[in-house]
C-alpha cells in the first residue's frame, strides 16, 4: 500500500520538520515581545484602527476574537478579528500581528491582484484539500481496473492547495511590509522598537513557507508515484 512507502518520508519529514520549527518561533517569538511594551502604550486594537483611519478605511471594524494567535482579516464581512492578547496588550507583538492583519485591509482597498486571486481560489482549496488526496489514493488503488483517471483528478484537485500555499507568501509578505512601514510613519513604534516588530512578523512568515513546501512536496510525491506506475 503506498502510503507505507519509505520513499513518502524522504517527501514529507523535511518540510514537517520545518512547520514544526516555524510554529516553535512564532510561537515563542510572540511569548517573548508580548513582554515588551511599546513606548507609545498603544494597543494592539488602537494600532489597527490607526493604520486603517491613515488608509482612508472607513468600513472595516476591530474586533476582538477567542483563540491564540487566531488574528485574521475577513475581507467579506469587512471585520479585522485579533485575538484578545493582541487586542487589548500595549506590547510589540500585539502591534506587529494587528499591523499585519490591517495590512491585509489595505489590500482589499487597493484590489492587490495576489489577494484577489486568493480569495477566488478559497472554495477550491477548501475541497482540494481534503477531497484530493481521497480521489487520488482511490484512484491509486482502482487503478487496474478503470484506469488513472481518478488519481489524476485527485492531483489537480490537490494541486489547487498547492498553488493557494504558494500565491499565499507573496500576500503575507506584503502585508507585513506595509505594516513595518505604517508603524513607524504613524509613531506607534519607534525605529529601535522595530528590531522586534521585525522579529514577530518574520517568525509569522516562516509558518507560510511550511506550510507551502509541506504542500508541493505532497503534491511532487504524488506525481513520483503516478510516475513510478508509469
Amino acid at each position: 500500500m503506498f502510503y507505507f512507502d519509505p520513499l513518502y518520508f524522504v517527501f514529507a519529514l523535511p518540510p514537517m520538520l520545518l512547520g514544526l520549527w516555524a510554529q516553535f518561533r512564532v510561537k515563542s517569538t510572540f511569548k517573548k515581545y508580548a513582554l515588551v511594551r511599546t513606548g507609545s502604550g498603544i494597543n494592539g486594537a488602537e494600532a489597527a484602527r490607526r493604520i486603517l483611519e491613515r488608509g482612508g478605511i472607513a468600513t472595516v471594524s476591530v474586533e476582538a476574537t477567542r483563540g491564540m494567535l487566531s488574528d485574521h482579516y475577513d475581507p467579506r464581512h469587512k471585520a479585522l478579528r485579533l485575538s484578545e492578547d493582541v487586542y487589548s496588550q500595549a506590547s510589540i507583538a500585539a502591534v506587529g500581528v494587528a499591523a499585519h492583519e490591517a495590512g491585509h485591509a489595505l489590500q482589499d482597498k487597493t484590489r492587490y491582484f495576489p489577494l484577489q486571486i486568493r480569495s477566488l481560489m478559497v472554495p477550491a482549496v477548501s475541497i482540494g484539500s481534503n477531497v484530493g488526496p481521497l480521489l487520488f489514493m482511490a484512484g491509486i488503488f482502482l487503478a487496474g481496473t478503470i484506469g488513472t483517471t481518478l488519481a489524476w483528478a485527485g492531483i489537480i484537485l490537490f494541486g489547487s492547495t498547492a498553488l493557494f500555499a504558494l500565491v499565499t507568501l507573496p500576500v503575507e509578505i506584503d502585508a507585513s511590509r506595509r505594516a513595518k512601514a505604517l508603524l513607524v510613519s504613524q509613531g506607534i513604534v519607534s525605529p529601535a522598537e522595530m528590531q522586534g516588530v521585525n522579529a514577530v512578523l518574520n517568525a509569522a512568515a516562516l509558518t507560510y513557507v511550511a506550510a507551502a513546501a509541506q504542500a508541493v512536496m505532497q503534491l511532487v510525491y504524488f506525481l513520483s508515484i503516478m510516475n513510478r506506475r508509469d
